[in-house]
């Protein structure tokens, strides 16, 4: 397998095709998300439009010599009460082919380090039991898994559990 160089930076409106494109693959292959409807390239531009807010940034991973876009995460909203506006869901996606080389623990790396600027507390995600690229991923970057919830949804008419992890960012606890 090629390892690719890349560099990491904010994503931008002309970034929502790729994106869009890259989330749809995740989508297709039916082990990261319970979505099974294609985004579009609008959706994805609204939720990069918002991520201009400083506290909901969508980052992208893109090739060195091309510019590519081979991988994204963003930081979402865990919840409209205020009590809860240090903690951000984290979603990671990379595009097939890309995998394996690093991009995500990058992108991963990368997000932290902002969140901590950002004010975030924690950052919490829900995994696929099954999805055990995303679990070791997780567990090497300090995420904790601290439970499972089960049957949390349908997929193709499958109930699926999914593994809560979280990860504290111990600067922001005063």
């Amino acid at each position: 397998m090629q390892k690719h160089s890349f560099e990491i930076r904010q994503a931008e409106v002309k970034d929502a095709a790729d994106v869009g494109s890259i989330y749809n693959q995740g989508i297709d292959e039916r082990t990261a998300t319970f979505n099974t409807e294609h985004v579009t390239e609008k959706d994805m531009r609204e939720k990069i439009k918002k991520g201009d807010d400083g506290k909901h940034p969508v980052y992208v991973a893109t090739l060195k010599d091309s510019g590519e876009v081979v991988g994204w995460i963003s930081v979402s909203e865990y919840s409209p009460r205020k009590c809860y506006s240090g903690i951000g869901e984290v979603s990671l996606y990379i595009k097939k082919g890309y995998r394996g080389q690093g991009i995500g623990k990058a992108l991963f790396k990368f997000l932290i380090e902002a969140a901590k600027h950002q004010g975030y507390w924690k950052l919490m995600g829900r995994i696929f039991l099954t999805n055990q690229a995303s679990r070791r991923l997780c567990k090497d970057l300090g995420f904790k898994e601290i439970g499972i919830h089960e049957k949390h949804g349908k997929l193709d008419g499958r109930w699926l559990d999914v593994v809560e992890v979280e990860r504290l960012i111990p600067e922001n606890i005063i």
